[in-house]
């Protein structure tokens, strides 16, 4: 019994192997072609999956904005370790990145961390990047029961996404949607309007994760604020600069789901990491 367990995990390693030489050969046909449009184009589980069943009513979540995985200032030489030690120490079950960079060049650092912390994985790449796809992606212990792309680009000068994922809870369904919107405030609001009409995202209970650049009100984030639940304190937890936060441009909203506590996760390697810090929030069904 013993061997065939072990037959089995070399042969799940394999079949990792295999799919991640895949993905690479098919990131740089992508390239090749110049595709430049918004798409899905990642969703796998890890070797070895830290859970399989449903998720509980009450869990941890978090929004983390990575900044390409080149540091504070964007000028550092890319090392998506620095992120990953970051992204270990929230111990969240569902955790929302912005900015993830996948190089065509070389391992996918993405689907390293996946591995690594044995977190299944969605990804939709919103633009090509010089150096890679970049966009948006969901990781979480439990599996992924269903995924889907919305093109948020309403401007020629900004391209942006939402990636949404559906898991199962204990009880019942739960969408979990991760974004990041616009700089601009027509935009911004437009981009709020579509996902706040989706009719996928209104029949279950959801959160909305992301990078919302809400750096003060406008009339996106009041309609966020009008339409879905927020956490309970008057003020949203600042995540930038991540030296020494003073704006709260990372959010997260629910619809069906109570926030119980929120803050950001403002540890030594999290202010050098990235320009952002996490925001984690611990939420009930």
């Amino acid at each position: 019994m013993a061997k065939v367990k072990k037959i089995g995990r070399v042969g799940a390693v394999r079949r990792a192997a295999r799919a991640r030489r895949t993905e690479r050969a098919a990131r740089k046909a992508r390239a090749a072609a110049h595709v430049t449009a918004p798409h899905l184009c990642l969703l796998r589980a890890p070797a070895a999956a830290a859970s399989t069943g449903p998720m509980d009513a009450e869990f941890i979540v978090a929004t983390y904005n990575v900044h390409r995985w080149t540091g504070i200032n964007g000028r550092m030489r890319s090392d998506p370790a620095r992120a990953a030690f970051v992204i270990a120490e929230l111990d969240a079950d569902v955790i929302a990145l912005q900015e993830v960079l996948r190089p065509f060049d070389g391992e996918d650092p993405l689907e390293a961390l996946a591995d690594a912390l044995g977190l299944h994985v969605a990804f939709a790449a919103t633009r090509v990047h010089k150096r890679g796809e970049l966009g948006n992606a969901i990781l979480s212990r439990t599996p992924i029961a269903g995924v889907s792309m919305m093109d948020l680009s309403f401007s020629r000068l900004e391209r942006r996404v939402a990636v949404a994922a559906q898991f199962e809870c204990r009880s019942g369904m739960i969408d979990v949607v991760a974004t990041h919107l616009a700089l601009g405030d027509r935009t911004r609001h437009r981009q709020v309007r579509s996902l706040l009409d989706h009719p996928q995202l209104r029949d279950r209970p959801t959160l909305l994760l992301g990078d919302m650049n809400a750096w003060r009100r406008c009339p996106a984030t009041r309609a966020l604020e009008d339409e879905l639940q927020s956490h309970h304190n008057t003020e949203w937890p600042a995540s930038f600069p991540a030296a020494r936060p003073v704006l709260a441009l990372d959010r997260i909203y629910t619809r069906g789901v109570k926030i119980l506590e929120i803050d950001a996760h403002g540890s030594r390697a999290a202010r050098r990491a990235s320009d952002h810090l996490p925001i984690v929030a611990r939420v009930r069904v």
